[in-house]
């Protein structure tokens, strides 16, 4: 994996959506798509369904090359999701309290959380729109796989940006290269859990086995809730923005309660005692014997 960087607020300058490098089998693009739509917050509704619909035609192309039994399996969904991970923008904290105007927090983690909601109701309800504007055209089931596709690399793309800013929040800080980055913040979504820095094993550099099954599964799951955008008329729509704004909901309160409970509790310092172990309960009183 490429670097998953944190950003400041250079990063928040708009792009012109139309400037997007090339490259001879059109990954470049397709990452940089994902990362503009992952990370464009004030995206207008014609912007977005238009980057989106670009983006579901550059996923058709590139399908056809990975072959039928890649696609069936999440294995190109994968890979795709993996080389886009250095095109999300991830905001430090510091910028993240100056773009939410100086809240910290539960505060700010509440507004992380609300934007990356807003953003993948908007993705839900695009390709929503997008679907019934070709339902009764005959290349309708050629184009559909691509465009749940976009949808479903787009929303991931945008929880694992909340993911990492979460982190940021809550003062667990993730640190080394981009490549060891970026492979946690996808491991965590995977497994829809924050990221433990005690736990052995929780920094690596790539993928492992068992976290690209985990990636791959869940990247399927998310491709089969990204079916219902394909109702007639606009019931795509809101179905889609529907079960997007809930699964991202339900993600972040995941995450958070990890963050916010043992995760963020600092490890004990070394010395000749060992610290008492305490439940997630309240500690109780010995009582004195009389």
């Amino acid at each position: 994996m490429g670097e998953l960087e944190r950003h400041g607020d250079d990063h928040g300058a708009e792009r012109e959506p139309d400037l997007v490098p090339e490259s001879a089998d059109g990954s470049a693009e397709i990452g940089e798509l994902i990362g503009r739509l992952s990370g464009g917050e004030d995206l207008d509704r014609e912007t977005r369904g238009r980057l989106l619909g670009r983006l579901a035609r550059l996923l058709g192309q590139h399908a056809r090359k990975a072959g039928a039994a890649g696609v069936a399996r999440g294995r190109w969904l994968t890979e795709l999701l993996v080389a886009a991970a250095p095109h999300i923008p991830v905001r430090d904290l510091e910028t993240l309290s100056e773009h939410h105007h100086g809240l910290t927090g539960e505060e700010l983690a509440d507004n992380v959380v609300r934007v990356a909601t807003n953003a993948t109701t908007a993705v839900g309800a695009a390709a929503g729109t997008l679907a019934a504007a070709e339902f009764a055209a005959p290349p309708l089931l050629l184009t559909a796989p691509a465009q749940l596709a976009a949808e479903t690399l787009v929303v991931a793309a945008i929880e694992v940006k909340m993911i990492a800013e979460l982190h940021e929040v809550y003062g667990v800080r993730v640190d080394g290269s981009g490549a060891t980055r970026g492979a946690a913040f996808l491991t965590s979504w995977a497994k829809q859990r924050g990221i433990n820095p005690l736990e052995a094993g929780s920094f690596t550099s790539a993928l492992g086995s068992a976290a690209k099954s985990a990636l791959r599964k869940r990247l399927l799951r998310a491709l089969g809730r990204s079916m219902t955008t394909l109702g007639p008329f606009l019931t795509g729509a809101a179905a889609g923005a529907a079960l997007n704004r809930a699964a991202t909901k339900g993600l972040a309160a995941a995450v958070r309660k990890d963050l916010a409970g043992d995760l963020a509790t600092p490890a004990p310092l070394p010395g000749p005692y060992p610290a008492p172990a305490l439940g997630r309960g309240k500690q109780r009183r010995r009582r004195r014997k009389p």
